[in-house]
């Protein structure tokens, strides 16, 4: 019996320290999960664990150079509870280890385990023989069994009961191949769970007080689950499924693609109140040169036409989009296209970023890198305008009564900051304990860059 299932396994203590996308807030708690049943409980800092997990990020520059300095720092702990008789098993995950593999443990020989996002669900596994006295571990293979179906039952989760708000992955992995993304490389071929294996966690999740869920994938609308009866279920099908349980009151999914916008998921759109009026749609860039060389299979005007069928659907709903400023090769040409697209569709919000290299795409290897002050002066000018259009959004705001989910406080005692059904922070002073995990009418009276400030729409309706 190895020391993880022994009569001090209930003081094993875990700390998953989190980087990047909401799939790997996901997947941080369900590691979590996955070690409970061998007494191991979450802790919320590094100096209290008995296992460090660093799950990574490969989407931001520099990912990787951030871990290894983390690293450092976690190199010293080890030390120090090495001199106390303790031992402390650090691991990375997530797809900077997918990406680096046997990289991390020559550069960083601290590091015991080195584990892909497709194979968490053997931590236990892992952990267990390294607690024997094993080898150091490094598993980034894309292994023939699926994780979802060997992690813990959702009436087992221990992560459960977070809040009133949770992410819910259905979908992972990714084929279109954009070549500036690293995600085929590090999370693999696309893969949907099925729709009732996604229902069962859905109703574990309203159970433990879950009145929101996210959706997510890398690429989440190319969601095609077995529908448990021998065909595949489209996103919209999931949707109305979804919104048939007891106690989830709002939907929402991240992050979609502009090819696999079908009509069942925009009918949806128009159909199901459960579903937010706000959609995340990338685009990337204005310009079909750019858009082609980054083999995105869509172009500027498909595109648009798209967004005027999405908004004909549901003339309420708000758009988000991703951005991507100095692709090689863009030239100013390329770029005013991009603004042009802005001003044209018209945004409540949206991510922007640079172009920076990753190791084994295609763009990486272009030689028509742009220089980094020309990258810097456009990203200032695209931001300048988008931030333009938010505020616009944000003000527009004010006056109306929206129904908001208050799930966190805010910077004093006496305030509560919930979400808006367009995702945006609205925070009200003076607010009752009671509303934490409520969802009531709030009137809003201004609107910023980032937030919403409102008031109640009745006080005599706050629950008791």
């Amino acid at each position: 019996m190895g020391p993880e299932n022994g009569p001090d396994a209930t003081r094993k203590k875990i700390f998953v320290k989190t980087y990047g996308c909401q799939m790997n807030v996901y997947d941080s708690a369900r590691m979590v999960d996955v070690m409970a049943p061998s007494g191991y409980t979450e802790v919320d800092q590094p100096e209290d664990a008995d296992i460090v997990i660093l799950n990574t990020c490969h989407i931001r520059e520099k990912a990787a150079e951030k871990v290894y300095s983390e690293l450092g720092c976690l190199r010293d702990l080890k030390k120090e509870k090495s001199g106390r008789g303790e031992n402390l098993v650090i691991g990375v995950a997530g797809c900077v280890a997918q990406a680096e593999g046997e990289e991390i443990r020559r550069r960083a020989p601290v590091v015991d385990l080195v584990l892909g996002p497709q194979t968490y669900h053997r931590l236990p596994e892992y952990v267990g023989r390294l607690s024997n006295g094993g080898p150091g571990i490094v598993e980034t293979d894309f292994p023939a069994d699926d994780k979802f179906e060997t992690l813990p039952a959702p009436e087992r989760r221990k992560t459960l009961a977070r809040g009133a708000t949770a992410f819910l992955t259905i979908q992972e992995g990714c084929d279109k191949f954009c070549t500036f993304c690293v995600v085929p490389y590090t999370r693999g071929a696309e893969f949907s769970r099925p729709v009732t294996r996604i229902l069962d966690e859905a109703r574990a999740l309203a159970d433990a007080g879950v009145r929101e869920i996210t959706l997510l994938g890398q690429n989440v609308n190319a969601y095609h689950g077995d529908d448990g009866k021998g065909a595949a279920a489209s996103l919209g099908h999931l949707i109305r499924r979804l919104a048939g349980i007891d106690g989830i009151e709002r939907l929402r999914y991240t992050t979609s693609h502009p090819r696999d916008m079908d009509d069942e998921l925009i009918a949806a759109h128009a159909e199901v109140p459960e579903l937010m009026p706000y959609l995340h749609l990338p685009v990337q860039s204005g310009s079909d040169r750019i858009l082609a060389a980054m083999n995105r299979r869509h172009d500027a005007e498909s595109y648009i036409r798209l967004v005027e069928r999405i908004r004909a659907a549901n003339p309420g709903i708000a758009m988000s989009s991703d951005f991507i400023v100095g692709f090689p090769g863009e030239t100013e040409q390329d770029f005013e296209a991009t603004l042009a697209l802005i001003r044209e569709v018209g945004y409540a919000q949206a991510y922007s970023f640079k172009y920076s290299p990753r190791p084994g795409t295609p763009a990486s290897a272009e030689e028509d890198q742009l220089p980094e002050e020309i990258k810097s002066e456009r990203l200032q000018r695209l931001q300048a305008l988008l931030g333009e259009q938010q505020i616009a959004f944000n003000r527009a705001c004010a006056g109306s009564t929206m129904s908001v989910l208050f799930d966190r406080r805010g910077r004093s005692e006496s305030q509560l900051v919930g979400r808006s059904p367009y995702l945006q922070s609205v925070h009200i002073d003076d607010a009752p304990e009671s509303l934490f995990g409520q969802i009531v009418d709030v009137v809003v009276e201004e609107g910023y860059r980032n937030s919403l400030r409102g008031r109640l729409l009745e006080t005599d309706s706050v629950p008791a």
